[in-house]
């Protein structure tokens, strides 16, 4: 239990962008674990991928609306959730700094959305895609280059130091990695590189837009926050009602009530300081509980 308790704290101590990776990695992990039982057992186990990567049909798309943003956390292969987690990382750390960690979410999804039309409407209006059959589009990478290019495009002069290459722009990365899309286009994976744009595509018009002060993903926060609402239960107050004339007694109950149920703002900054210093590890179980507790609170 003491394990898990941890693990739940250091969860919550994560930034957002440490979040996704968490989450994108636990999903290749149960994918692949349920594969390796289904060849184990020779079982079936395509229809699983089936109901969470994206179609290229807009029939099968209606009647599997989710996969827009499924198929964002989905990887087949080692080495394409390596180079996604990795990119998200680094670009994520600068976004978070300069567009606030309120917008990642924002974002992560839209890029998918925008990665997932561009990719259905290329692959139907195309004719070099007619013969192709029926393909699907998974993996994170349409979010990550939406995160990429919004953080080049909002800072553009920020310089990164590359091993071996020295300092680097940071939009000279964005510009390569959307050249090398577009090149790409006609190599075997025509349909993620599309895709890629797309959600490149979000991460400009996201950003520009935020630097002339029009905030273009308002309605998603918005509309988020009210998703989140609905599965969040309403806390009830724990004061009874009480006559009027009796204000100074419920004054003081409430203040009790108040100290009794959150711990000492100062010790919480104590612990967090020390963390800072010496790490989560640093703490003693007494302080690890008054952390999860304030959290819970």
């Amino acid at each position: 239990m003491s394990f898990i308790h941890d693990l739940k704290l250091k969860y919550k101590m994560m930034t957002i962008i440490e979040k996704l990776i968490v989450i994108n990695v636990l999903v290749f992990i149960s994918f692949h674990l349920i594969n390796t039982l289904s060849f184990l057992f020779k079982l079936p186990s395509g229809f699983i991928y089936d109901l969470f990567v994206f179609p290229k049909e807009f029939n099968e798309f209606i009647v599997k609306p989710w996969t827009i943003i499924t198929y964002a956390f989905l990887h087949e292969e080692i080495l394409h959730i390596a180079s996604n987690m990795i990119i998200l990382y680094f670009s994520g750390r600068y976004f978070i700094s300069y567009l606030t960690a309120k917008r990642v979410l924002t974002t992560y999804f839209l890029g998918a959305i925008f990665g997932g039309l561009f990719y259905m409407l290329s692959y139907n209006l195309f004719p070099a895609f007619s013969d192709v059959g029926s393909p699907t589009l998974l993996g994170a990478s349409a979010s990550v280059m939406a995160i990429l290019i919004a953080t080049a495009t909002y800072i553009p002069n920020m310089s990164i130091r590359l091993m071996f290459l020295g300092n680097i722009k940071f939009w000279w990365i964005a510009a390569f990695l959307v050249v090398l899309d577009i090149i790409q286009i006609r190599g075997g994976n025509a349909g993620g590189h599309i895709a890629h744009l797309g959600g490149a595509l979000f991460g400009y018009l996201y950003a520009s837009q935020l630097k002339k002060g029009n905030d273009i993903g308002s309605w998603f926060e918005k509309l988020m926050d009210a998703v989140v609402s609905m599965f969040t239960p309403r806390k009830k107050s724990p004061l009874k009602t009480v006559h009027k004339s009796k204000k100074s007694k419920v004054s003081s109950t409430k203040t009790t009530l108040s100290r009794d149920k959150n711990p000492n703002q100062a010790q919480i900054d104590a612990i967090l300081d020390k963390i800072s210093k010496s790490g989560y590890e640093s703490l003693t179980k007494q302080e690890k509980d008054l952390l999860f507790k304030a959290g819970k609170d």
